[in-house]
């Protein structure tokens, strides 16, 4: 029983990475209405295979890593619909997105070189980013114009976990996935240190 849950949990996990070609394939071909529907299915399938494999028990090292990599193409594939169909945007929030995307390739470069592959840590502060990263790009694709407040509030948040992932990396010494966050990891050091 648990395995077919695993299996389905997977497919939703896989279909937002094979929708990731898609949705770029309807960018550059100036499709935006199927576009945003489309983003729109991916960022909620997004919010169910998690919901899924932790009710029902099939969570796994593997199904965290491609998690992250589908989360990180479905993403994308929204940053360069805002590229394409409003590059205003882009234009006019050029030095704050430009600090998250630095900042986003030095925590990946950093986990790379020390783990050999991309964190998957799903910290809550990385849960709030991608919900707010995900209401501000759909709603971005359905709205003549930017909600800049949800914009903001999703750069900040998105701020706060990149430089939370890059501190973890620096303290734990294996790949771990799953990580509620900073103050746990501190908390759980101390407690070891004072056994």
């Amino acid at each position: 029983m648990r395995k077919r849950y695993y299996y389905i949990v997977n497919f939703i996990t896989f279909y937002r990475m094979l929708m990731a070609p898609v949705l770029l394939y309807l960018i550059f071909n100036h499709q935006p209405e199927p576009f945003k529907w489309l983003l729109a299915v991916s960022f909620f399938t997004d919010s169910i295979d998690g919901y899924l494999a932790r009710k029902y028990k099939v969570v796994s090292a593997m199904g965290s890593t491609i998690d992250s990599i589908a989360d990180d193409l479905t993403v994308l594939a929204a940053i360069v619909g805002i590229y394409v169909f409003k590059p205003e945007f882009i234009k006019q929030e050029a030095i704050l997105a430009g600090s998250l995307v630095v900042l986003y390739l030095v925590q990946n470069a950093y986990a790379w070189l020390k783990y050999g592959k991309m964190s998957s840590f799903h910290t809550y502060t990385a849960k709030i980013a991608a919900v707010l990263q995900g209401i501000f790009l759909i709603l971005f694709h359905f709205f003549t114009s930017p909600i800049d407040l949800l914009f903001y509030a999703a750069a900040i948040a998105t701020l706060v976990d990149l430089i939370e992932e890059i501190v973890l990396i620096y303290l734990l010494p294996v790949w771990k996935t799953d990580v509620k966050g900073l103050y746990w990891v501190i908390k759980n050091k101390v407690y070891r240190q004072l056994k």
